[in-house]
C-alpha cells in the first residue's frame, strides 16, 4: 500500500511539474483565452444631406438597454420589472420573460429591452442602480421632420442597415465599419476592457452630399400635397432639374415619416418620381416636332391643315377640343396642342425615326439615377408597331415613362439639345470633412443648339394667348412649356375604360437663358383632369419659389412674337 501511494503521489508531482513547469505558458494561455470575448465596437453612419449641408438623414449617439438575468438581484426583481415596464412601454410579461430567459437550458446573461434609447433617458435609470440592468453604446437614424424627401431618402432598419431608397442604394457608403475590442468576461459576467485590447478601429461612415435644396424639396412637396388633396387624385410627383441634369426636388405623393415607417403602407413609402409610367400624353410632343425639325422634314413656319379629327385605320384622332378646319403652323400645332397636327408631323418624319429620337432623348431606358423600384418605361420596336401606333405615340400615347425621364427631355431642350445623365449625388464627404465630388455624368448630344432653341420659342407660344398654359406666366420672366393629358389603363380591363387620367406639366425657366425644369405629374385626379388646369398651378407656385431659391434673375429680353396660323 505505502508502494502504491508512492506511485500515485510521484504521479501527481510529475503532472504538476509538467503543469506549473514546462506547459505553463501554453495552460495560461487556454485559461485567458476562456475569460476572453471579442465585441463590437458600433461605428457612425454618415448623413444624408442636401447640396449646402443641412441633413435629411442623421445619426445620434443612443443607448441598448439590456438586462443579465443572472445578476438581478431577488429584492429588486419586481423594482427591475416596474421600471423598465413603465420607461419603455412594455408590459411586466414582457419583461419578466426577459428575466426568466434561458439559452441551451442556461440562464440568459444578455436579453435585450430596448434600443434607441437617449443618453439621457439611460443616464436617468442607472442612476437607480438596479444590478444586472445595463447599456451599451448604440447610433439611432434619425430623419428631420418635414424635409418632403421622405419617398426619395428611404430608411434604416433596426439592425443598421439601409432597406430602402438612398439608405439602401447607398449603404456601403453610409455604413462604415464597425470596430472590434476583446474583453475578459468576469466571474459575474462583467465586461472588462483589457489593454492593448483594441482589434480593429471602427472607421465612421461617409457623409453623401446632394444636388437637392432642402427648401426647395419641402416647398415642392407642400405645393404637390395641397393640390392633389384639393383634387382628389391618386398620387403625384413633382421634379426640378437643373438644364445640366441636377436634380434640386423629388417630391411625391403620399408620403409617410421615415422616423415611423413601420405605420405607412408599401404605396406611401414608394418613390413615384421613379416607381411610376405613366403615358406622357401631349408633353410627348416636344419629341415629335424636334426630331422632325431635326431632320429637316418641317420647320415652325410650316403650315398644315389641322382639322378636328382625322382617321387612321380603325381609329378616330381627335384634338381635344372641336373646332373647324385650321391652317396652323407648327408653332401654333405646339401652341394649341393639336393632336391631327402632331399626327401629320409625325408622319412625315416616320416611324423608325420617331423611335430613334425617343431613344435619344431617354425613353425606354433606366435614368441613370440606379433607385430602388425604377421603372423604364415601355418603348417598344417599330417592327412590333401596329398601324394605329405612330399617330398615337405622336402625342404621347402607347408609350410610358418616368417622371424623372420626362423631366430629361425638357432638360435636353433647355441645355441647347444636350443629354446630361441626371444626377442627385454631388459627392461624399469624409470623417474629417474633406469633400469628394461624384464623377462627372455622362453627355451627349441629341438636337442641334438651333433646334433647341426653336422648340423652345414654341414651347413659349403655349404660354401665349392662343396657348393651353396661360396659366404658367410668371411675372418677370419668359416661361416655356407644355401641357399633357393622357389616359390611364384600368388593371382591371387593361384598356383606357375607366383608367382616369394623367395631368401634367413641364417647363423651362427663363426661356431666353435657361437655368430651371420644373415637372408636376397627378395621377388620376378627380375634379380637373385637363393638364393646363390641374397640374399648371403647381407648376408655377414652385418654378416662381425655385427662381427665387436659386437666385435666377428676372428675364431681359422680350419674347418674339411667332406666327401661329395662316
Amino acid at each position: 500500500m505505502g508502494a502504491i501511494l508512492g506511485v500515485v503521489l510521484l504521479l501527481f508531482a510529475v503532472r504538476l511539474v509538467q503543469i506549473q513547469g514546462i506547459d505553463a505558458d501554453d495552460y495560461a494561455e487556454a485559461a485567458a483565452n476562456l475569460r476572453l470575448a471579442t465585441i463590437e465596437i458600433p461605428t457612425v453612419r454618415g448623413d444624408i444631406t442636401d447640396a449646402s449641408g443641412r441633413p435629411f438623414a442623421m445619426s445620434v449617439e443612443v443607448r441598448t438597454v439590456f438586462v443579465d438575468p443572472a445578476e438581478v438581484r431577488a429584492d429588486q426583481r419586481d423594482e427591475v420589472v416596474r421600471e423598465l415596464s413603465q420607461r419603455f412601454d412594455l408590459s411586466a410579461e414582457e419583461v419578466a420573460a426577459r428575466l426568466d430567459a434561458r439559452v441551451d437550458g442556461q440562464p440568459s446573461r444578455y436579453e435585450v429591452v430596448q434600443r434607441g434609447v437617449s443618453v439621457e433617458e439611460w443616464e436617468e435609470l442607472d442612476a437607480l442602480g438596479l444590478h444586472g440592468v445595463s447599456a451599451e453604446r448604440a447610433y439611432k437614424r434619425v430623419y428631420p421632420e418635414q424635409t418632403g424627401a421622405a419617398n426619395l431618402v428611404g430608411f434604416v432598419g433596426t439592425e443598421g442597415y439601409g432597406l430602402e431608397g438612398l439608405e439602401a442604394v447607398l449603404d456601403s457608403t453610409l455604413a462604415g465599419e464597425a470596430g472590434q475590442q476583446q474583453v475578459e468576461v468576469g466571474s459575474d459576467g462583467t465586461q472588462i476592457p483589457m489593454a492593448g485590447g483594441l482589434v480593429k478601429e471602427p472607421v465612421p461612415g461617409r457623409t453623401v452630399r446632394l444636388t437637392l435644396d432642402m427648401d426647395l424639396q419641402w416647398y415642392a412637396q407642400q405645393a404637390l400635397a395641397e393640390r392633389a388633396e384639393e383634387l382628389g387624385a391618386e398620387a403625384g410627383n413633382v421634379v426640378v432639374m437643373t438644364r445640366d441634369g441636377q436634380i434640386k426636388a423629388m417630391a411625391n405623393y403620399p408620403t409617410y415619416d421615415p422616423n415611423d415607417f413601420a405605420s405607412a403602407t408599401a404605396e406611401q413609402r414608394r418613390n413615384g418620381a421613379v416607381a411610376d409610367a405613366f403615358e406622357p400624353g401631349s408633353t410627348n410632343k416636344a419629341i415629335t416636332v424636334a426630331a422632325a425639325l431635326e431632320e429637316g422634314v418641317t420647320t415652325p413656319d410650316t403650315v398644315y391643315t389641322v382639322p378636328d379629327s382625322i382617321r387612321r385605320h380603325d381609329l378616330e384622332f381627335r384634338d381635344s377640343h372641336p373646332h373647324p378646319t385650321q391652317r396652323l403652323t407648327v408653332n401654333g400645332i405646339m401652341a394649341t396642342s393639336s393632336n391631327v397636327g402632331a399626327i401629320q408631323i409625325a408622319e412625315e418624319l416616320g416611324a423608325e425615326k420617331m423611335y430613334e429620337y425617343l431613344r435619344r432623348f431617354g425613353f425606354g431606358q433606366p435614368t441613370g439615377l440606379d433607385l430602388p423600384g425604377e421603372n423604364a418605361g415601355i418603348l417598344t420596336d417599330p417592327q412590333h408597331w401596329s398601324g394605329t401606333d405612330l399617330p398615337s405615340i405622336s402625342f404621347g400615347h402607347s408609350v410610358s415613362v418616368n417622371a424623372v425621364q420626362l423631366a430629361g427631355v425638357y432638360a435636353i431642350v433647355a441645355n441647347d439639345g444636350i443629354r446630361v445623365e441626371p444626377t442627385l449625388v454631388a459627392g461624399t464627404v469624409d470623417p474629417d470633412g474633406e469633400f469628394t465630388a461624384a464623377p462627372e455624368p455622362e453627355s451627349e448630344r441629341v438636337i442641334s443648339a438651333d433646334t433647341a432653341a426653336d422648340l423652345r420659342l414654341m414651347l413659349e407660344g403655349t404660354t401665349g394667348e392662343m396657348g393651353t398654359a396661360r396659366q404658367a406666366r410668371i411675372d418677370g420672366y419668359r416661361i416655356g412649356g407644355k401641357t399633357g393629358t393622357a389616359n390611364r389603363i384600368n388593371p382591371e380591363t387593361g384598356t383606357y375604360q375607366g383608367g382616369g387620367y394623367v395631368s401634367s406639366f413641364v417647363g423651362i425657366a427663363p426661356v431666353d437663358d435657361p437655368e430651371l425644369v420644373v415637372l408636376v405629374v397627378l395621377h388620376n385626379p378627380q375634379e380637373e383632369y385637363y393638364g393646363g388646369e390641374a397640374a399648371t398651378p403647381v407648376f408655377t407656385d414652385v418654378m416662381s419659389f425655385a427662381l427665387k431659391t436659386m437666385q435666377v434673375p428676372p428675364t431681359g429680353t422680350e419674347a418674339p412674337k411667332l406666327r401661329m396660323e395662316e
